[in-house]
């Protein structure tokens, strides 16, 4: 008993020194770790627990029924369809990242400008390792550029994206939920001895303001895109192939746009004597990895209903790489 008690106040003692951007890390890591596992998982269970929307199997009709998962895959795949069925929520549920996310953003501002108590606790716990940090300038530009993304986002979803009635599981819709409370807090918190230090916050390098002036346009490239792309697919008929813009060159360039979106945030802010943000780099791992699976299954599914022709000479997601 008196093992199991040292055992649990030496895991305590290693959780209480865990920092808010490691925890923010740890976060995304974990998250990029377990959609791969998916993605390695067989294809049949993998389509239970990934796909949604039109790439979602259709569900079987009177005439036209599906055999039963335990006739052919097991146990397992019968489980999975089963919870994966029970716990579909809409697709338009997707909204609700944007929505928290503009609110986290609106939540930190008044943290910030009220001396919060949250904030100043987070903020002075990452402080205390006296680690190099963001200036305050680019921590204002992170959080600019975060709540930018979700107000457009929001925007989208409320004037042109068209009411869907597809599902997903419920499981894809908590991560995101997790995701933008995470990110929300990851934007500014390598800038917390800035937050914490207003003097030292004021102090803007020449390397600080050459990381913010590459940012920016890079942002502004991807947001303006993204929201093209958005708009392109939302005046699609009914599951037809996307080809006008960067859609030329790309299956899915509107996740080509949200890992630029990641990227140039993690430039922005990245502290003294680094180039890019760890916290904000773990959380493009995280992006890149996530789309990459969808992009994945949305190329196959193209090929299965098109042909490979129209889309065999287009990349995924990333140019020259996937």
């Amino acid at each position: 008993m008196a093992a199991w008690g040292e055992l649990l106040q030496r895991a305590l003692l290693t959780l209480s020194s865990v920092t808010p951007a490691q925890w923010c890390q740890g976060f995304f890591l974990l998250a990029a770790g377990g959609v791969m596992a998916v993605a390695v998982m067989p294809r049949d269970a993998k389509t239970l627990l990934v796909d949604y929307g039109a790439r979602k199997a259709h569900k079987p009709s009177a005439d036209r029924p599906s055999p039963s998962p335990s006739q052919h895959d097991g146990w397992l795949l019968s489980l999975i369809d089963a919870v994966t069925s029970w716990t579909q929520v809409p697709h338009s549920w997707f909204s609700a990242f944007y929505v928290v996310s503009l609110a986290c953003s609106v939540f930190w501002l008044v943290q910030y400008l009220g001396h919060g108590a949250v904030l100043q606790s987070i903020a002075s716990s990452q402080a205390s390792l006296h680690e190099p940090t963001s200036t305050l300038a680019q921590v204002a530009l992170g959080w600019l550029m975060m709540f930018l993304q979700a107000t457009r986002r929001v925007y989208e979803h409320v004037t042109v994206i068209k009411p869907s009635k597809s599902t997903m599981w419920i499981v894809h819709w908590l991560l995101g939920l997790l995701f933008y409370l995470f990110i929300s807090v990851s934007v500014w918190v390598e800038g917390s001895g800035a937050i914490s230090n207003l003097r030292a916050g004021r102090t803007d390098d020449a390397q600080s303001l050459w990381k913010m002036a590459v940012a920016i346009p890079a942002f502004l490239f991807a947001w303006v895109n993204q929201y093209r792309c958005h708009k392109h697919l939302a005046g699609l008929k009914k599951y037809s192939l996307p080809e006008d813009g960067m859609f030329r060159y790309f299956i899915c360039p509107h996740y080509t746009c949200e890992c630029l979106l990641y990227f140039s945030m993690a430039v922005a802010t990245a502290p003294t004597g680094a180039w890019c943000n760890r916290t904000l780099l773990c959380a493009l791992v995280f992006v890149t990895v996530n789309l990459g699976v969808t992009a994945s299954g949305t190329r196959k599914w193209y090929a299965e209903k098109f042909g490979m022709g129209p889309v065999a000479s287009k990349w995924s997601m990333i140019p020259l790489v996937f």
